[in-house]
């Protein structure tokens, strides 16, 4: 988000245009064929830079009607720039640059953005000014009124606690390769003693190389990092299905572990990014986001099926077959990832 001369509204949104353009519940789904509008998503994914730009004054004319932004009253933005990628592959994603105008009132002091229900999450950036406004929204949240002459830059402690919900939400609900990897770890054993010696060495791993990522010193492409996610998560399912009891190098194992789920963890933060300013606040806030996700899996696994781990058949029943299709799930995310 950008001021022009004190007179123009500028937004520069990078977004998956198809998915807005088909109405894919971004809020809701990770992947757009799990979504009734996936079908209407592959065929605009078909089609070239240019058929796709003819789409776009449809949207901008649906987020005005929303609106998209205020001041004292509703910005009506018009489109003065595009970027569509061109020769992308047709299964991933295609990212393209939208620049928004909007004509300020005289006396505009500030501006709010509302960004759709069902758009997924947004970092919103200020740009050009001091101590800029950094946000994070959810689709359907508005930002506070961002003051334009710059300013509204979040304390520490604003920071710490708005970038929670951020890690959190990178667990439950869109975290499923963690989730499957800490109920790995919790069906070795539901004892207390295994079960944190595990989830210990692996947030002491994935909390080194998600800061480490973080700052840009650790860089490894995610077409390696994702399959040995996946890798990881076969592991700890087989070895579960074999032995009942924590083995003396299955810390360690976890720890290595963790070392690569940090490295996931940190591509997902640059995608958004952490604001300048509060570098380190936002990064322990987003940490204890993904640490409380973690330890709700586990809580929900306890409060599920907790009970029946004192009876003789628990591992037998439930353990070991729950451990083989975690390690069937990983076998398919692996194979997948690899030849993706």
């Amino acid at each position: 988000m950008t001021v022009i001369d004190g007179e123009t509204l500028v937004l520069d949104l990078r977004v998956n245009l198809e998915a807005f353009l088909a109405g894919i519940d971004l809020d809701a789904v990770e992947n757009t064929d799990d979504d009734n509008a996936g079908e209407a998503y592959t065929a605009l994914r078909a089609l070239s830079p240019e058929e796709l730009a003819e789409r776009v004054p449809q949207l901008v004319n649906r987020w005005n009607n929303i609106p998209l932004a205020e001041t004292d009253g509703p910005l009506a933005f018009t489109r003065t720039g595009l970027e569509v990628p061109d020769g992308a592959d047709l299964e991933l994603p295609r990212i393209s640059l939208l620049t928004l105008s909007a004509p300020l009132a005289p006396n505009a002091r500030a501006v709010t953005i509302n960004w759709p229900k069902g758009s997924g999450a947004l970092v919103l950036r200020q740009q050009g000014v001091e101590e800029p406004f950094t946000g994070y929204l959810n689709g359907g949240d508005s930002s506070p009124a961002i003051t334009l002459a710059g300013g509204g830059a979040a304390t520490g402690i604003q920071a710490f606690l708005d970038y929670i919900p951020v890690g959190f939400d990178h667990i439950l609900p869109k975290g499923l390769d963690h989730i499957l990897f800490v109920l790995g770890l919790f069906f070795l054993s539901t004892r207390l003693r295994p079960l944190i010696w595990q989830v210990s060495a692996f947030t002491v791993a994935h909390t080194v190389t998600l800061a480490l990522g973080a700052l840009g010193w650790v860089m490894i492409p995610g077409d390696i990092v994702e399959p040995l996610i996946a890798a990881s998560i076969i592991y700890v399912a087989v070895e579960n299905a074999f032995t009942s009891g924590l083995s003396p190098w299955r810390p360690v194992v976890i720890f290595g572990f963790g070392l690569l789920h940090g490295l996931g963890f940190a591509a997902v933060l640059g995608e958004f990014g952490l604001p300048p300013g509060q570098f380190i606040p936002a990064l322990l806030g987003f940490n204890l986001g993904v640490e409380i996700g973690q330890l709700t899996v586990i809580a929900i696994a306890f409060a599920l099926i907790g009970w029946f781990a004192r009876k003789a058949w628990y591992r037998s029943r439930i353990a070991v077959p729950a451990s083989c299709v975690i390690a069937a799930v990983g076998a398919f995310w692996f194979v997948e990832r690899v030849f993706t």
